[in-house]
């Protein structure tokens, strides 16, 4: 390229740049509803505009393309020899792929490579093995739908310091690092083999080989420790909006997950779910703390092998499309046993009592889910509970906790009493296991530097709220007889686990 040609090619980025829009997609979310806002800065006065749901996934697009060429601009600004670079990646502007599940070869796909979107998906060569809710019509998989999956995978735009860890990697957005690291994940066996790579699942999968802590450490709020950054992690696809990251401990895939400001409670709020869950004979994950640089963390070991994955509730209930006068708990279950998982009511039993007793605010259809056998596809059951930590009065004052007011539900209803009629029996519930819960409370919150986020009024309104929820449902339980009507009535929007993932 010349130096007329290399003036014109940054001219026309330029004005490319230009027309499309700056800034970030931001969210709120008050009381159980989501709200999705374009922030931007004018002549330093920062700028916000509510969006419609029809406007966030061009807008994200767009802003992702805009980031994407001022990427390209700066690489032509920068020099002959990384102009050469640019215009090699530019020849190449879609990633041709095999979408693997395992080592099964599922359907050929291309990627753009700016923004991390699936641009065309061809031939489907094993149609029973696409992720779970993606419609096969006429041989040809949707790929709108595909590409609700792939966004899904990628860590989401709103978790916390995401952005700044973005420019950190120069990187223009979450999608694109999917790509970096072949789309593996600790949660399933999904993945992108491109063309010409020879690669094979055995030889580059996170449950077998060690992974790169780069982006870990990026993602955690670490300064760049070096110019060439490794970007083999399952950090790219993890989701949620609090700070995490998969650590290698005594060869245990494990995740470290951290709290929200201010009280930074959720690690201590999954150490007493373990706890609770110990007692009444759930299956669960359990979760232990560990404090980093003065912060709590919970940690939790993967509980999905390499011959298993996790498929989340929301993917579940895109199994069957669901009827206006049909509640959200029996589509569920409907999706279920057409599924042929097993003992499908009894788990939720357990669910909804244990978010109950934490009156846990944050069950939304992807964290909790079943699992099932990568190769042969034969269901497994239900999994085992996780991810716990939005409870307990996490974001509130004591005060607040003791009201018990505006206290969020999900996943099947929007109040914690009308999902509690959802419960087929309560029999299996050994109330004596459950007598020493202060103590539980207390050894929880007893650590060295809890006091600097946790007060003794809050592990006080904490523990009264526990010990008043376990009374209220002795008394339930001593009179119930069977489940609640199954209505519509409560029923949350179903779409709220996928709006949580943006």
């Amino acid at each position: 390229m010349d130096r007329t040609e290399h003036l014109e090619r940054i001219e026309a980025l330029t004005k490319q740049i230009a027309s499309l829009p700056k800034g970030y997609l931001s969210k709120k979310t008050i009381g159980s509803n989501v709200y999705y806002y374009h922030q931007w800065s004018e002549k330093g006065v920062k700028q916000s505009r509510y969006l419609h749901d029809e406007e966030i996934h061009t807008l994200a697009e767009q802003i992702s393309r805009r980031k994407a060429l001022q990427e390209q601009l700066r690489s032509l600004k920068a020099g002959p020899q990384t102009v050469q670079i640019s215009e090699r990646r530019n020849e190449v502007a879609s990633l041709k792929c095999t979408f693997m599940h395992k080592n099964t070869a599922v359907a050929e796909i291309e990627i753009d490579e700016a923004t991390g979107f699936v641009q065309k998906i061809n031939e489907v060569f094993a149609p029973e093995h696409l992720p779970l809710g993606i419609p096969v019509v006429k041989g040809r998989a949707d790929r709108a739908a595909f590409n609700d999956w792939w966004a899904d995978r990628s860590i989401p735009a709103s978790r916390s310091g995401v952005r700044e860890a973005l420019e950190t990697l120069e990187i223009s957005n979450t999608k694109t690092l999917l790509v970096r690291c072949y789309g593996l994940s600790l949660s399933d066996q999904y993945w992108i083999c491109p063309d010409g790579s020879g690669l094979e699942w055995a030889n580059i999968n996170f449950f077998d080989h060690e992974f790169s802590d780069d982006v870990g450490d990026i993602l955690f709020g670490e300064n760049k420790k070096k110019d060439v950054l490794n970007f083999s992690s399952p950090d790219n696809t993890s989701d949620g909006n609090l700070k995490k990251r998969w650590k290698i401990v005594n060869g245990k895939r494990c995740l470290v997950k951290g709290g929200s400001n201010p009280f930074r409670q959720q690690p201590f709020n999954e150490v007493i779910a373990t706890g609770i869950m110990q007692r009444l004979g759930i299956p669960h994950v359990p979760y232990t703390v560990i404090w980093d640089q003065g912060a709590p963390y919970s940690v939790c070991e993967d509980f999905v092998s390499k011959n298993t994955e996790l498929i989340p509730a929301w993917r579940i209930l895109q199994s069957q499309k669901r009827s206006n006068n049909t509640s959200l708990y029996r589509h569920f279950v409907n999706c279920c046993e057409a599924l042929g998982i097993k003992d499908v009511v009894p788990s939720l039993d357990r669910m909804i009592v244990l978010d109950y007793i934490i009156a846990n605010e944050d069950r939304h259809f992807n964290n909790f889910g079943a699992l099932r056998d990568a190769e042969t596809l034969e269901w497994l059951g239900m999994a085992p509970i996780y991810d716990s930590g939005s409870s307990l009065g996490y974001d509130r004052l004591p005060a607040q906790m003791r009201s018990e007011q505006n206290v969020i539900c999900k996943p099947f209803k929007k109040h914690h009493t009308e999902q509690l009629k959802l419960v087929s029996s309560f029999d299996w519930i050994d109330f004596a296991q459950l007598t020493d819960v202060e103590e539980l409370i207390a050894e929880a919150f007893s650590g060295d530097g809890v006091a600097d986020y946790i007060d003794d009024a809050r592990i006080k309104a904490i523990t009264a709220g526990v010990k008043r929820r376990i009374e209220t449902l002795k008394q339930l339980a001593s009179s119930h007889t069977s489940a609640g009507e199954d209505t519509t009535e409560d029923d949350v929007a179903e779409n709220i686990a996928k709006k949580y993932t943006k």
